[in-house]
């Protein structure tokens, strides 16, 4: 019998109002690809910290290759050849990229060698980054490039992967794909969480699935199908979205001429983007992170106020030099892609994270409504079924995907004219997925119209009426989803994309409509 790499027995974890992982046991064998998949909030995160050391079991035992372990820290993790890619970054704003990844090796290696280390791994993986850029300036799929390339230098013998894919290319996937495949038929193990149902089918060999803090399964993700996966995930299959025809009405959000330098030294100037989103569809815009997509948000959304006048344009105003809350007055609505510190304060509960976009729990005087709040706050959480110890819960107390669905559902609960949202289901399981989109399909059906940004093609197939996509600063012409190939959209990441006839012709026609 093979000596198993990894052997977790009775993990248990409790925090205050809630068991986290209860009686978890799982089996990891030299180069096995594992899949641990659950619904948000099921307790893989906490389980695969306990793995890496970042937090203490309450019971149970981990043996790592035949030898009983206590992992006091993340750096006993590492000393023993386990890695980990977290789905929330764990790196320091102030430093450079090399900086953060010299952190985690060995200190006889110099800075310069790390720094031609990541360049070397970075072209080897397709996971394009500049070892010399300050943190803070990087976008949230750069960061995660950042957290990638920190643990495969160190030659891990059992690799974690926490949401690994959410902001890569489907060709960079399939690279990825390859380096993991590699990796494990020369021995390494990798622990692997997605909730990308195909992406488990075709890189794992085994699969432990986990449902409020239990193991309630083990199978082979190969002899399954998405449908048998997603019952033994959730217990039933995500519902269909209603896909209607198009009928567009007047244009909502008008964007023309907007040219815009970054006011970051490694960030992208926007170049003449041109943009219209009508009533009653959606838009998407795909791309690679970090070709001007955070810049172009931040102009829609007001936080900057620098575009050209008469460039934005909502329900008809010139909007370029408005504040967001001007901007909300006129019915634009955000869901930023950074969940904790910009889509919500972490320290504040959800119902009082309900005012950063709802300012009808407001008295007189400035006095705050609390119990309205509250009412609005347990409406949401219903609603959107989000996992979370009520209305008082703190913000940060909630797992990546139940907070995505909390700001997804305030957002869509103040009955926006204009909605812009930035990676919707980033993180979230597909039960969770499947009823955003279908909220965001009933908002456009009621008449709102939506701007998806979003780096899951599928996401963007299933719910836009036409897409765009944005690479160096630069937006395509738009085409109608039922021209969009993904092979089409992966050479227009690139900038590969044509600029005469039908596309151009398309555009100007809903703009001119």
């Amino acid at each position: 019998m093979t000596t198993p790499r990894l052997q977790l027995s009775g993990i248990t974890k409790r925090y205050p109002g809630v068991v986290a992982n209860s009686d978890v046991s799982l089996t990891v064998q030299p180069g096995e690809v594992h899949a641990v998949l659950g619904e948000n909030g099921a307790g893989k995160s906490t389980l695969m910290k306990v793995i890496y050391g970042s937090v203490k079991p309450d019971e149970g035992t981990v043996m790592f290759n035949g030898k009983p372990v206590h992992i006091r820290n993340p750096q006993e993790a590492r000393a023993l050849g386990i890695s980990m890619v977290f789905q929330h970054f764990s790196l320091f704003d102030t430093l450079t990229v090399a900086e953060n990844v010299w952190l985690g090796l060995d200190k006889s290696l110099t800075l310069p060698a790390v720094a031609a280390s990541i360049t070397a791994k970075a072209a080897e993986y397709g996971l394009d980054i500049d070892p010399s850029r300050p943190v803070h300036t990087l976008s949230v799929g750069e960061m995660q490039r950042v957290e990638i390339i920190r643990a495969l230098l160190t030659n891990p013998q059992l690799l974690i992967l926490d949401e690994p894919t959410s902001v890569l290319t489907p060709q960079a996937v399939e690279k990825l794909f390859v380096v993991l495949k590699k990796l494990a038929s020369e021995g390494c193990s990798i622990l692997y969480i997605s909730h990308k149902l195909h992406e488990i089918r075709e890189l794992c060999n085994a699969c432990t699935v986990l449902r409020g803090g239990k193991v309630t399964g083990v199978c082979d993700p190969r002899q399954e199908s998405n449908a048998s996966l997603s019952r033994l995930m959730i217990g039933a299959e995500p519902p269909a979205l209603n896909v209607r025809e198009l009928h567009a009405g007047a244009a909502v959000l008008e964007v023309s001429g907007l040219t815009l330098a970054s006011d970051d030294p490694f960030g992208t100037q926007l170049n003449d983007i041109a943009l219209t989103v009508r009533a009653g569809e959606v838009v998407g815009i795909a791309g690679v992170s970090g070709n001007g997509q955070s810049e172009l948000l931040y102009a829609l959304s007001g936080e900057d106020r620098r575009a050209p006048a008469g460039s934005i344009r909502v329900s008809g105003q010139d909007a370029s030099r408005y504040a967001p809350g001007r901007r909300r007055a006129l019915g634009l609505h955000f869901v930023p892609e950074e969940r904790l510190g910009r889509g919500a304060v972490p320290t504040l509960s959800l119902a009082h994270n309900l005012l950063l976009s709802r300012r009808d729990a407001l008295g007189a005087g400035g006095w705050i409504k609390v119990n309205a709040l509250r009412k609005q706050a347990e409406d949401v959480i219903a609603r959107y079924n989000v996992k979370a110890n009520g209305p008082d819960a703190a913000a940060k107390s909630l797992s990546g995907g139940n907070l995505q669905k909390f700001i997804v559902g305030r957002e869509i609960e103040a009955k926006p004219k204009l909605l812009i949202v930035s990676q919707p289901t980033w993180g979230v399981d597909v039960g969770a997925s499947a009823q955003i989109r279908g909220q965001i399909l009933a908002l456009r059906d009621a008449g709102c119209a939506v701007l998806v940004v979003s780096e899951e093609l599928d996401e963007l197939f299933e719910i836009s009426d036409r897409l765009h996509v944005i690479a160096k600063g630069r937006l395509s012409p738009s085409m109608d989803r039922k021209d969009a190939t993904i092979e089409r959209i992966g050479e227009w990441m690139s900038g590969l994309w044509e600029t005469s006839a039908p596309h151009n012709s398309k555009e100007a026609a809903h703009a001119a409509a």
